[in-house]
């Protein structure tokens, strides 16, 4: 007989608003503790430096948190012109200087070149692994880091309202998955003729969570257990906004549940269709309100991929 699991079979997602200074590991850490859940994980790590959204999965939550680590972004960032870093944030050791200071006028003309699908080299200090090896730990070895250009897709970029004066300009910005906002300030300030880094990064939206409706650390802390799942804990199918829901009956959910597959008449294989992002073959199966199973359609067949016990 196994040895039962520490924790509560508490799942779902709470939409943290990390502060500045934490690590997202630390962050997970606390809300696992708050929670006293069996288990937690994180969608996209925010740097210790970094605020703002960092959803934290709970229990059965974690098995969709790879739907939301590709779901699209938004950041807010503010450059300091004048130096360069390592780092290309506040915290690295500086590596070039400059005397150029770009207007406002002058950054807005250069972002549309970086708006759409984009070549991007990650940064040296970036958690990408090169040979097995973090590219940062490398880094700081003082190891030569070569990285390989890569599409990356912004939507939207704009000089946002400030601080925006001489020595600082900042920039919202709405992006793909693997987008690099020091990335950008580096390339943006190259192509400026200037030398910037990021002074300060705050994560505003990842999918469905917003600024909105994010807790604090503080804010959990203040509340009591019962009120904590009652009025922050969101529906494990959160992370799932773009995947075409469908309803089956009981029956069928129990098969789903068997790991079994269950034919769909052809009313459904139509509707289901329709609501299919373009490659993909994914659907959610829910019974009585409660997530089933993520599917795979094919050839009016729904084959379960990942099984949720709620």
């Amino acid at each position: 007989m196994g040895r039962r699991k520490k924790g509560q079979a508490i799942s779902g997602w709470i939409n943290l608003d990390k502060s500045y200074d934490l690590t997202s590991t630390y962050a997970v850490s606390r809300v696992r503790r708050l929670f006293d859940a069996q288990k937690a994980g994180h969608a996209g790590t925010l740097d210790p430096l970094a605020t703002g959204i960092l959803p934290i999965a709970l229990g059965e939550a974690t098995k969709t948190v790879p739907f939301l680590v590709d779901a699209d972004k938004a950041y807010r960032f503010t450059i300091a012109w004048g130096r360069t870093t390592a780092t290309y944030d506040r915290e690295g050791d500086i590596v070039a200087e400059s005397d150029v200071r770009p207007t406002v006028a002058q950054v807005e003309a250069a972002l549309p070149a970086f708006v759409g699908e984009i070549d991007q080299v990650p940064p040296a200090y970036s958690a990408i692994k090169v040979d097995g090896e973090r590219a940062y730990d490398l880094a700081r070895a003082g190891e030569p880091v070569e990285l390989a250009s890569r599409k990356v897709n912004v939507h939207s970029a704009r000089v946002a309202e400030g601080p925006n004066d001489a020595d600082h300009v900042t920039i919202e910005i709405e992006c793909g998955k693997g987008t690099y906002v020091r990335a950008i300030v580096r390339d943006l300030a190259d192509a400026l003729g200037a030398c910037g880094h990021v002074s300060a990064l705050r994560r505003t939206r990842v999918g469905r969570f917003t600024e909105a409706t994010a807790v604090t650390l503080e804010m959990l802390g203040d509340l009591g257990y019962e009120a904590r799942q009652s009025e922050t804990l969101l529906p494990v199918e959160t992370a799932l906004d773009d995947i075409p829901v469908l309803a089956v009956t009981d029956e069928d959910a129990f098969r789903l549940k068997q790991g079994r597959s269950i034919v769909l008449g052809p009313r459904q294989v139509e509707a289901v269709k329709a609501r299919l992002k373009p490659g993909s073959r994914t659907v959610s199966a829910m019974a009585g309100g409660s997530m089933v199973a993520l599917c795979e359609m094919r050839a009016g067949r729904l084959e379960p991929s990942r099984v949720f016990n709620l």
